[in-house]
């Protein structure tokens, strides 16, 4: 699909050219509002994050410190949102070559940190760490806890629509983009899976390590195994410095999705976010408002974690009902034997068989979205993404039927006119 259609809108510009005539234009616009949602809340996930591993270094060297409030921690999540949309603002240019920077750092940072691992730490026999199952969920079920379990790393693996977002400023975007998404999801996925064999291996006491004081056990994990609370700085920095570049990449295709789905007129004020200043070439407008939403949505974080973490939670189920969306609309052209969109990259006759395990695998993931961490939660343990999900969609049908059905502008019309 990036390689038919590579554009800024992604998932729902996809569906309005591949969704059957009669529901494509709603589709599209709920797809629409759904991509944004889980983009928009994705930002402060990533800017969390960041904060998170500062935190934890300080508690590391203090654990005494004060620094672990909410109201601290949802300003570290604004600093980082904020230097994320500086350097979009204004140094934009050099995204590309800050990323391919960063992934040199990546590369070597991955392979510094499994030598440091294999060569300081303990290990556990193979037999444990192939052998023992643990429910760590408490949900009576191993393999259940393993699903539940699954949508912390599938929120990793979200997200190779970023490149499609920023797709109209790629060079040859119908060849180089989808290639770009395979086998970074492929190699990213392989020295993933790699670094989890490390770390079952040298995590030694697993109690010990959740239930430190830095409250992150990749910090406590990497200080156990060097004894040295410098080479723990040093190792931690390297995370911190790719999460914030992660960041500065969420708000760059956040903001490409904004603008994108404004031009389509399916947002309120879409022609004040869809404007891009002459000789700027960015959407400053869609950056701006993208920082403005995100820092709204931090906010939740000084009355409640509760409310933020629900929201935030929202990226995955979000995001993955658009990609189910998009691949199944595909994968009806293809049964039906419909022609598809030329395109310049293709998976062949791979590509039935890898949609539908693509979606079998997707549907898992958005169910496993809506799950507490533990059963049984009280109310402040609940996970309420599905209540946020379900009323985003129905203000998105109900929106539609009542003006945006009129406004806005399913991107096959376009297409089609031209």
């Amino acid at each position: 699909m990036a390689s038919m259609a590579p554009t800024a809108g992604g998932q729902y510009h996809w569906v309005s050219e591949f969704a059957p005539k009669s529901v494509e234009k709603p589709l599209s616009y709920i797809v629409g509002w759904l991509a944004l949602l889980g983009w928009v809340t994705g930002c402060p996930s990533a800017a969390q994050l960041t904060s998170t591993l500062v935190q934890g270094l300080i508690l590391l060297k203090n654990e005494n410190a004060n620094v672990a409030a909410l109201w601290q921690t949802t300003l570290f999540i604004m600093i980082f949102l904020i230097v994320a949309v500086a350097f979009n603002l204004f140094l934009a240019g050099k995204l590309p070559l800050a990323e391919g920077i960063f992934l040199i750092v990546h590369i070597f940072g991955y392979f510094a940190f499994l030598i440091v691992l294999w060569t300081m730490s303990d290990h556990a026999p193979a037999s444990q760490v192939f052998g023992n199952f643990t429910d760590g969920g408490g949900w009576g079920n191993t393999g259940l806890s393993c699903l539940v379990g699954i949508t912390t790393p599938l929120w990793c693996f979200l997200g190779p629509d970023a490149g499609a977002h920023m797709s109209e400023e790629l060079k040859d975007a119908g060849r180089v983009l989808p290639s770009a998404m395979v086998w970074a999801t492929f190699f990213n996925g392989l020295l993933g899976l790699t670094m989890i064999i490390t770390m079952c291996f040298c995590i030694g006491d697993i109690d010990g390590v959740l239930n430190s004081s830095t409250g992150i056990p990749i910090i406590q994990l990497l200080y156990n195994s060097t004894g040295s609370f410098s080479a723990t700085v040093v190792m931690t920095t390297v995370l911190i410095v790719l999460s914030m570049v992660g960041t500065i990449t969420v708000i760059a295709a956040t903001s490409r999705q904004m603008w994108a789905f404004a031009r389509d007129k399916g947002l309120p004020f879409s022609s004040f976010i869809e404007y891009v200043r002459p000789g700027w070439d960015i959407p400053i407008n869609a950056i701006l408002a993208t920082l403005l939403i995100s820092l709204l949505i931090t906010c939740l974080n000084f009355g409640s974690d509760v409310a933020l973490n629900a929201i935030i939670s929202l990226s995955n189920a979000a995001l993955i009902f658009s990609y189910m969306a998009s691949i199944g609309c595909i994968r009806l052209k293809r049964f039906r034997n419909e022609p598809l969109l030329p395109r310049r990259w293709s998976l062949g006759r791979f590509g039935a068989p890898i949609n539908d395990a693509a979606l079998a695998f997707l549907t898992v993931g958005f169910v496993m979205s809506f799950f507490p961490i533990t059963p049984m939660p009280a109310p402040v343990d609940m996970n309420w993404a599905v209540v946020i999900f379900v009323f985003v969609v129905l203000v998105a049908a109900v929106n539609y039927g009542v003006s945006a059905r009129w406004r806005y502008v399913a991107p096959v019309a376009l297409v089609k006119e031209l």
